[in-house]
């Protein structure tokens, strides 16, 4: 069973910076997609990043570009998400999703194409 688990999420002020954790565990196949959805108030669920399972590759949605960047280090089975110049618009609850399936340019930002995610980590930004 896929076990994903957030962390880091918080308080910051606008411009500033926060890192999330997504500690992984239990994909049965060796090449698989994490990534980071976001939740904001009255929105649907919108996919940020994701990350092949072996690192080298990567693809972000057009507001994060420049700002966002997605990591991962396998001795620890974790992704990262690093947060700079943040902005009110980022506000919104952080979920670490899972697919079974390789990194697919074309599906990777649906929640469809992910069969399992965390529990969720508030960030927020004040102005």
């Amino acid at each position: 069973e896929v076990q994903l688990v957030e962390s880091g999420g918080g308080l910051v002020q606008s411009g500033g910076s926060l890192r999330l954790s997504c500690s992984a565990s239990g994909f049965p196949y060796d090449d698989y997609t994490i990534a980071w959805f976001r939740q904001a108030p009255g929105k649907e669920r919108e996919g940020i990043s994701c990350i092949s399972s072996d690192g080298s590759r990567s693809e972000y949605t057009d507001f994060v570009k420049g700002r966002f960047t997605i990591s991962s280090d396998s001795a620890k089975s974790t992704v990262y998400l690093q947060m700079n110049s943040l902005k009110p618009e980022d506000t919104g609850v952080y979920y670490c999703a899972g697919s079974v399936a390789p990194l697919m340019r074309a599906f990777w930002d649906r929640s469809s194409y992910y069969t399992s995610w965390g529990q969720g980590t508030q960030v927020t930004v004040s102005s």
